[in-house]
């Protein structure tokens, strides 16, 4: 799986899509716009009021299913008056909430509820029960049997009805329609997310074989499905579909034949649409994507390095801030952004990472700015907590440490998943009020007491992922001696490991002296370590003739025709994370 190339710059494209739908960072203000810029800006702001319209709808149908999933249909029924009141003009949605509503008020089990009951089946429950369906009076009469059978009896002929999955079944069921009426879609990359890993797990079971990421997708992607929207009567009157467009659907997705027909009739014929509904049926666990995403952010350099104690709470493991304040004429760097600037700057990682570590790429840059947040599984210490590691490690460290304080100032904040107030009601807001004031009670805890083992554990984890992102930068500026350097100096046995790697670096520093004139440096560059590592390794030979072809252009095509240095970046940042000088990062 490892050797598999990631196009990294369409994953962090999609990834920033997803965060910044589901509101997971917190954006900075928008810069001024000068003239020349208002078209732009005007479409911008256009997709941005798209966007944060479909985040409302999903916090809206989030709120809607969690006051159903917990039994207080009142809630759920207030909401829809107010912000979705088509929902209740179809009468069977409306009966099947009265017939829950009837149920969890008998659940209560206290006389003042009973009553309630008795008056929902006088004045709600039965007039839906006459024009819902054809099947609904008898349904009616049939649920008047939980009056007489307690919930706790199993063999109950209402068993069903009291049962807590039915909660589970009408609260998928409002999520499909609402979804689909208000556009309500997941950003792409979830969508994409559940669409792979059905696939691959349907390839796996008929071919036979195990799959080598079983633990994740069982994990990730539920077993259950939200049941799907049915359309109305007068929809099954709709003209046949193009059977190409059936098969399609019925593949995709699972389905069967009815089944993706169905689809097409509630989509009106728009297959897209009914592949959309259909994806967003499959349940993602939440917590746990949200988890990945968060991890995946903070390797990329997009949010800031921190301990997690719940959503919404993060404490950073960043130096005294104050530090900040008292810089010392010592710790001021001037880097270049040129090409000619950037050799002999004596730079290192740790400096070049205070600049931003996504400063090539302007998109990924909006990205970055304060604190971030993170879980991390429990790892038992064992002896010093001390986060003291090898004297090269910890020299590579300290060259700029007095700048570390301004860095955490250039990454967003990650907010993870905050409910909007208008949404919350009734228990779910009392209780995520207690959540938030336990999770503040043992932030505080862990704030009074800075020199923990575990502060000192996820500081150490902090510097490492720090020092990473520094060598990524550096490469990406094409800065190729800088990093051999530095990554010599905490792990001399890295590039044995890593012998295509090395070739790279050094192409491009032979392709910097050759871009600067400097052709005598540059053929020492290419006889001490190109062509020794072309030698040890034929399939490098290729790439060294390529190379040395720099040497008849003229001086300054050589380095921009080059090696692209975003992706040498990206391949130093994927191989540095499994040896020994970031041990125990990822």
């Amino acid at each position: 799986m490892d050797s598999i190339p990631v196009n990294w710059e369409a994953l962090d494209s999609l990834i920033i899509d997803f965060v910044k739908s589901e509101n997971l960072i917190e954006d900075s203000v928008s810069p001024p716009t000068s003239p020349s810029t208002s078209t732009s800006t005007s479409t911008s702001s256009s997709t941005s009021s798209s966007s944060s319209s479909s985040y409302q709808s999903r916090l809206l149908i989030r709120q809607i299913r969690r006051s159903v999933e917990y039994g207080d249909i009142d809630a759920a029924i207030d909401l829809l008056r107010v912000h979705a009141p088509f929902v209740l003009d179809d009468h069977r949605l409306l009966f099947c909430l009265q017939k829950q509503r009837f149920i969890e008020l008998l659940r209560k089990r206290t006389a003042e509820d009973r009553e309630s009951a008795i008056n929902c089946l006088r004045e709600s429950l039965a007039p839906c029960a006459l024009d819902a369906y054809p099947e609904a009076y008898e349904e009616f009469k049939h649920i008047l049997l939980a009056l007489v059978y307690d919930e706790e009896d199993k063999n109950s002929p209402v068993v069903n009805e009291w049962s807590p999955r039915r909660r589970i079944d009408i609260a998928g069921l409002l999520s499909s329609v609402l979804r689909a009426h208000l556009g309500a879609y997941d950003p792409l990359f979830a969508m994409s997310l559940r669409y792979l890993i059905s696939i691959h797990k349907l390839f796996c079971f008929r071919q036979g074989v195990p799959s080598p990421i079983s633990d994740l997708t069982q994990r990730l992607l539920l077993e259950d499905r939200d049941p799907p929207a049915t359309p109305l009567e007068s929809s099954y009157e709709a003209p046949p579909f193009d059977e190409v467009d059936i098969q399609a659907l019925a593949h995709a997705v699972e389905l069967t034949r009815q089944g993706a027909i169905d689809s097409l009739r509630f989509a009106k014929g728009d297959l897209y649409q009914a592949f959309q509904n259909e994806l967003c049926r499959i349940r993602l666990d939440d917590p746990m994507f949200d988890e990945l995403v968060h991890e995946y952010c903070v390797y990329r350099g997009f949010v800031n390095f921190s301990v997690v104690d719940s959503p919404g709470m993060q404490l950073s493991i960043n130096d005294d801030q104050s530090e900040s304040g008292h810089l010392s004429k010592n710790c001021s760097t001037e880097v270049g952004h040129g090409n000619t600037q950037l050799s002999g700057s004596g730079t290192s990682a740790t400096q070049v990472i205070m600049e931003g570590s996504l400063e090539s790429n302007t998109n990924l840059a909006s990205i970055q700015s304060t604190d971030a947040e993170e879980r991390y599984p429990s790892e038992t210490s064992h002896g010093d907590c001390s986060t003291s590691g090898t004297p090269q490690f910890e020299k590579v460290l300290q060259k700029n440490k007095c700048l570390r304080g301004g860095e955490t100032n250039k990454r967003k904040r990650w907010r993870g998943r905050h409910e909007n107030a208008e949404f919350m009601s009734g228990p779910t807001s009392e209780r995520s009020r207690e959540d938030l004031n336990a999770s503040t009670t043992v932030l505080k805890d862990l704030q009074v007491s800075p020199k923990s083992c575990f502060l000192n554990m996820m500081k150490n984890r902090e510097d490492k992922h720090e020092l990473v992102l520094g060598l990524k930068e550096l490469a990406s500026r094409g800065m190729a001696e800088e990093v051999v350097e530095e990554i010599n100096e905490m792990d001399s046995n890295f590039f044995l490991q890593n012998p295509a790697l090395l070739f790279q670096l050094k192409q491009v520093e032979f392709l910097k002296l050759v871009g600067s004139g400097d052709h005598t440096q540059a053929l020492k560059v290419a006889c001490s370590f190109l062509g020794p590592l072309a030698s040890s390794h034929p399939d490098l030979l290729k790439p060294l003739k390529e190379t040395l072809l720099a040497l008849l252009k003229p001086n300054e095509e050589a380095f921009n025709e080059g090696l692209p240095l975003c992706a040498l970046a990206n391949t130093l940042q994927d191989s540095a994370k499994r040896y020994s000088f970031i041990k125990g990062l990822w």
